[in-house]
């Protein structure tokens, strides 16, 4: 039944030539995500929880080729089993849409259960197939094609985090259910969700760069793509003014704005929209919004911030490869401007914990001491590429958010202690966060405790959720959640390159 049920599939897809049919003839994977299915492999007995063949929505022969090449150095069968299930999540479930067709290629990631895409989300989905595309053409097609789809996006809307498929696609949008009003305004028919976020911006130069670095591809610097820099340059300028005129004393008409109607805090900005006042010579950009799409307090989000600074240095080399020489110097600019201002605003004293990196400040001296498991995270800077693991202030600031003395939102529980977040409450800690924190980690212990922990967080399912109960792994939230499948392919594919002695060993018992 299943062999003639693939081959209807593959007969069918081709008739239509695109994705949609299959999307619509193959089980919803949301469902799919939620039970169980064989084999079952290792102490833990997880699921093979991978679609048929049919049902995947792109193939990637460097990608299975990875995924049986890592399973063979891994010795706990339950690892193993996550990996071949959480690697090629994305590739399997949510490209959306791939044509080839135009004089460009384009790609749609959506983020799993919610189908629309993404910046941030799309960009970290995608990050563990990076170093594949010099020997995956078709990979590389679709990479370069997400991100001319997301400079397509920026360029229309550079304010605005999350977007609808696009209008060549032929795929319908969806109505994210709320009445929000926005500075500037957005076409909806284009944009799902319009947070402004800095790391969204910073996430598109990451991808950006990070394929050019493993593709030697120069076909992405396209009228298109540098349009979009000078956007995010122009975007740039406009968040890091002061909140008020100095000349005259009143604050400035805001270039972005935004009001939801809701009873959440974090839905919303205050001050009709505003958010909250900055001050002048921070040398720092204004984020509106946290990349856990919560509503900042203090407007200069460090994390972001550190995140933008990485990648402009990296823009800074493509530019210069490019020959935009002029570009290429405004970037250099921009990150010697913006890592002044973390240097001068961002570290600051704690009570506790001596020098640290805050979370946010407002350039009048307020800081707030926490941390947030999405990424950009002050638990993350060194994956970031801002500091070393060994750097005095990132290791003061690691033992302050991973204390519950420090970061209000390091949560501990019967079954699992980490960070989380206001966006789920304080009952829940997000497996990104352990993932990040073994990332981050040179401590052999730690991480064989945190990889123990990230295996049973799963619930049985065999696949990583969105955030987890502190009392019980079968109380989550999304089952199907792909950023977080691609962080714990790149934790594996980390681990083998620096620890490969901790993947020898069989946790099981």
């Amino acid at each position: 039944m299943i062999a003639f049920w693939s081959l209807f599939i593959l007969f069918s897809v081709s008739l239509a030539n695109s994705f949609e049919f299959a999307w619509k003839a193959c089980p919803n994977f949301k469902d799919f995500s939620t039970r169980k299915h064989f084999p079952l492999d290792g102490s833990l007995k997880l699921p093979f929880q991978r679609p048929v063949q049919a049902c995947r929505t792109f193939h990637s022969q460097a990608v299975e080729q990875t995924i049986d090449d890592v399973k063979s150095q891994l010795a706990d069968e339950d690892l193993a089993r996550l990996f071949e299930n959480c690697m090629p999540n994305t590739l399997d479930t949510t490209i959306r849409w791939h044509s080839e067709y135009s004089e460009h290629p384009q790609t749609l990631v959506i983020t799993g259960d919610i189908p629309a895409e993404w910046i941030r989300d799309s960009a970290n989905q995608l990050a563990p197939y990076l170093p594949l595309v010099k020997s995956d053409r078709p990979l590389s097609s679709l990479i370069l094609g997400a991100i001319q789809t997301q400079a397509e996006m920026l360029i229309q809307f550079p304010y605005c985090n999350a977007f609808q498929p696009p209008k060549q696609s032929h795929i319908g949008g969806n109505d994210n259910g709320q009445s929000d009003r926005v500075t500037p305004a957005y076409d909806p028919q284009v944009v799902f969700e319009c947070k402004y976020e800095l790391d969204s911006l910073a996430a598109f130069l990451k991808l950006s760069h990070s394929y050019w670095l493993y593709s030697k591809d120069e076909s992405i610097f396209t009228p298109k793509w540098i349009s979009t820099v000078q956007v995010i340059f122009r975007v740039l300028e406009e968040q890091s003014t002061p909140t008020f005129d100095e000349r005259t004393g009143l604050p400035k008409h805001p270039v972005y704005t935004f009001l939801r109607q809701t009873d959440a805090g974090t839905e919303t900005l205050g001050l009709s929209g505003r958010g909250f006042p900055l001050n002048r010579n921070s040398s720092l950009v204004r984020t509106a919004f946290r990349p856990s799409d919560d509503a900042s307090i203090l407007q200069y989000l460090i994390p972001a911030n550190a995140m933008m600074v990485v990648e402009l240095s990296h823009l800074y080399e493509m530019l210069e490869a490019a020959g935009h020489a002029d570009l290429a110097k405004l970037a250099m600019t921009w990150a010697n401007k913006i890592s002044d201002g973390i240097r001068e605003n961002g570290i600051v004293e704690h009570p506790k914990f001596g020098k640290v990196y805050a979370y946010e400040v407002d350039g009048y001296g307020s800081a707030i001491f926490m941390d947030d498991a999405n990424i950009p995270s002050l638990l993350s800077l060194p994956y970031l590429g801002f500091v070393e693991r060994d750097d005095p202030v990132y290791l003061n600031t690691r033992k302050m958010v991973l204390s519950p003395d420090g970061n209000p939102y390091f949560l501990k529980g019967s079954v699992i202690s980490g960070i989380g977040g206001p966006h789920i409450g304080l009952r829940n800690v997000w497996p990104m966060s352990l993932i990040i924190q073994a990332i981050t980690s040179d401590d052999d212990d730690e991480i064989r405790s945190l990889l123990n922990t990230i295996k049973r967080s799963t619930a049985g399912l065999g696949l990583m959720h969105e955030s987890v109960d502190v009392t019980s792994f079968a109380r989550y939230t999304r089952s199907w959640f792909s950023w977080a499948n691609s962080l714990y392919a790149e934790l594996i594919i980390d681990l083998l390159e620096r620890k490969p002695h901790l993947l020898k060993e069989d946790q099981s018992t």
